[in-house]
């Protein structure tokens, strides 16, 4: 591994000899947590200008999305084992420099499968950086107590990049034009990669497991073919050749995938015995679903709300402070509540909130006022601020405590996964917004599919998670 980028940067950029400044540690990790949180939404407010400047549509602007969220889906769980073996300061450092990299790309990109690339680039990056900064503080923070206080700092600030995403990016795009939301970063990553060289110590695990790379290219395949599949379906039709061949492709991925993992077991990138546990599938599949019909739904409403209803790209991002801003504020709250009762109940009341508010959204005219969406934003939010902490709680409780980070992972994994694809198959059913009528009745039917899907996961909810929190036994 001597001559790998990680080692070269540990080289270059060595760890701070003076003792560790906590709190200095926490805010440039913080940072980056935002920075990684902020380009999941920030972008969806600029579809339409990209659109515009670019010559691109629907199936374009589908890729300039999930070309991030794929990337981060495809590394997340790999990046944590990486960050064990090689230091979590080396990868964060590395993270930082790629995501900063692809910002930058994305400012510059003449075309759009140039932006395409580059936001994958972005995803390469942020998936490297968004389980090193956990790590990071949680090593920076010895005291349990302080190290609680500081995760939740940390999971604050990640709830705040929710809200500020659309009403950044409508600010930027409004103003400067859309490569503002991606040259923005830049600035900020620059003294976040200063900081982060000057007060993070370097760690590492003595008895880190070994990287699954057969893993992590299937899982990638799968994930790849799987959304050109979808994409390109929307566009050709479910027959044309290549998104026949396309869903081949990702059927044989995903039998080789199961394969592999089976063979290298407690070694896999996903271990198969953690897969089948009830609680710790169900947990997860109830986060895919979430972000699955969120930010599908999300995807074809910024059309919606710019396209068809012409709002401005500032006044659609503040049309949705009423989602996001529930999803922030009740994120603690809902954390309390779990711990207090369990997830089952939690979980499957934001579900079923979140559901009521996705069915108000699919009876929405195009020329609907603002007094018709604003009960179904802040239903949906609110349902979303009890689910999101309820899913995370249940899966790490579900396995051995000693497997809790690998459990987190697969949970933000989970989560990618299904926003990627959410945002292919909204896209495939509603369309382009030219063709309004059309656009109209698929965005109704994105709204509609996902609240039954919510319902649908609100009952294996039910089913399925014990009524209490249980920590994990010790052992497998």
């Amino acid at each position: 591994m001597a001559g790998t980028p990680l080692t070269l940067l540990k080289r270059a950029v060595r760890p701070p000899a003076r003792p560790v400044r906590p709190w200095a540690v926490l805010v440039v990790m913080c940072a980056g947590y935002f920075l990684v949180l902020l380009d999941v939404t920030i972008v969806n407010v600029a579809l339409p200008a990209i659109g515009a400047r670019l010559g691109t549509g629907t199936g374009g602007l589908q890729w300039v999305v999930d070309g991030y969220a794929l990337a981060l889906a495809a590394l997340m769980l790999s990046s944590g084992t990486a960050g064990d073996r090689h230091g979590h300061r080396a990868v964060v450092l590395t993270g930082l420099a790629v995501f900063g990299a692809g910002s930058l790309a994305c400012g510059l990109a003449p075309t759009a499968p140039a932006l395409v690339a580059a936001r994958g680039v972005q995803g390469v990056g942020a998936a490297l950086l968004l389980p090193g900064t956990l790590a990071v503080i949680g090593r920076a923070f010895p005291d349990p107590a302080a190290r609680a206080r500081a995760i939740g700092v940390w999971a604050g600030i990640g709830s705040l990049a929710l809200p500020a995403g659309p009403l950044l990016g409508g600010a930027l795009v409004d103003g400067l034009g859309w490569r503002a939301i991606f040259l923005v970063n830049v600035p900020i990553v620059l003294v976040a990669l200063v900081g982060a060289a000057v007060v993070v110590p370097e760690s590492r695990e003595e008895s880190a497991r070994r990287l699954d790379v057969p893993g992590m290219l299937l899982g990638a395949l799968l994930l790849l073919a799987a959304t050109y599949a979808f994409i390109q379906g929307g566009r050709s039709g479910a027959a044309a050749p290549q998104v026949v061949t396309a869903g081949v492709v990702a059927l044989a991925a995903l039998a080789a995938l199961a394969v592999v993992e089976a063979r290298r077991g407690e070694d896999a990138m996903l271990p198969p015995t953690l897969l089948r546990r009830p609680a710790f599938a169900v947990a997860n599949t109830a986060a895919g679903v979430m972000n699955l019909c969120t930010l599908g739904t999300l995807f074809v409403l910024m059309l919606f709300l710019q396209s068809v209803q012409g709002r401005s790209a500032l006044l659609a991002g503040l049309a949705l402070l009423p989602l996001f801003t529930p999803l922030a504020v009740l994120g603690p709250f809902g954390g309390r509540i779990t711990s207090r009762v369990g997830a089952r109940l939690p979980a499957a009341a934001g579900l079923l909130v979140a559901a009521v508010g996705l069915a108000l959204l699919a009876r929405a005219p195009a020329g609907a006022d603002y007094g018709v969406l604003l009960p179904a934003f802040l239903l949906w939010g609110t349902g979303l601020g009890l689910l999101t902490p309820a899913v995370v709680a249940a899966a790490v409780a579900a396995v051995p405590t000693a497997r809790s980070g690998l459990a987190s992972a697969v949970n933000n994994t989970a989560r990618q996964t299904g926003g990627a694809i959410g945002i292919a198959v909204a896209g495939a059913v509603a369309g382009s917004p030219g063709d309004r009528d059309r656009f109209l009745h698929g965005f109704h039917a994105v709204a509609l599919g996902s609240a039954a899907l919510y319902t649908a996961a609100a009952l294996l909810v039910l089913a399925v998670l014990p009524g209490a929190l249980l920590p994990g036994r010790s052992s497998g």
